[in-house]
């Protein structure tokens, strides 16, 4: 038994090695002043500077950054409102084919919902006039079809785990259904929903297939832009970007650990 626990620790300390080292040596490239993403030189912030002086790189970013907002926060208002219907409606008409609905877009290829979405966008310019062009809010939309099922089965999880008892304490007292949901329900799966919100965010900051399709001058994701700059050679100003957003993350990742800690205190 002892022997077998330390296979196991021993094959995942080899996985964890595998997916955190190439990270670690892109921050540490990072650093470097050589002109080569993967070699090292000296010891430089040259590329953190370089990094706010790229136009480009810093408007992608931003692109990126709105996108991934809007479409966390759209996918989290359908997933949730998805997941409390199909938790809470009982055994209503249509409510498995929703449910199967719903999570259709995880099985699915993204060249499909990105090319199916395209073929939607311009048969609405050319009946309604309406997007006039790809932007923004095309690729949010693509972004929040990709992510909804993904808040749904995280919301809808903690639902069904959810004690009813305290809903119904509440309505017999005589509260109403909508001041349940806001002072109960809420609060209960509010954890859930922001992780529902925080992996919608991040798939939709990483997505290129989806974004590929629905894009349009004046809004280049940032990994259209790096996807597109492989060809002709990456600036290691990518690598100092990337450190600054690993940073960030990890700062986010610690701060909301020891909230929870101060709140369980």
């Amino acid at each position: 038994m002892l022997r077998a626990s330390k296979t196991i620790i021993t094959m995942m300390i080899f996985g964890y090695a595998f997916l955190f080292i190439p990270i670690l040596f892109l921050i540490i490239n990072s650093f470097s002043a050589s002109e080569i993403p993967s070699v090292w030189t000296s010891f430089s912030f040259r590329w953190f500077k370089e990094v706010f002086e790229d136009d480009d790189l810093i408007r992608a970013a931003i692109t990126s950054f709105k996108i991934a907002t809007i479409s966390a926060s759209g996918a989290v208002i359908l997933g949730t409102t998805a997941a409390v219907v199909t938790t809470k409606s009982g055994a209503c008409r249509g409510k498995n084919f929703l449910s199967k609905a719903i999570i259709m877009p995880i099985v699915m290829p993204e060249i499909i919902i990105g090319f199916s979405l395209l073929m939607l966008f311009m048969s609405m310019e050319n009946i309604f006039g309406f997007p006039k062009e790809r932007g923004i809010m095309t690729v949010a939309v693509g972004h929040i079809m990709a992510t909804m099922a993904y808040v749904h089965m995280t919301v809808r999880a903690r639902l069904l785990s959810f004690d009813q008892s305290l809903e119904e304490a509440a309505l017999n007292l005589g509260a109403r259904p909508l001041t349940v949901f806001f002072k109960i329900t809420i609060p209960v799966i509010s954890k859930a929903i922001l992780s529902g919100w925080l992996l919608a965010f991040t798939i939709s900051l990483d997505d290129l297939v989806i974004a590929s399709f629905l894009t349009g001058p004046g809004s280049t994701t940032l990994p259209i832009l790096i996807f597109s700059n492989v060809r002709i050679g990456l600036s290691p100003a990518i690598n100092a970007l990337a450190t600054m957003i690993v940073v960030i993350i990890i700062i986010c990742l610690v701060s909301a650990y020891f909230l929870n800690k101060r709140r369980e205190l």
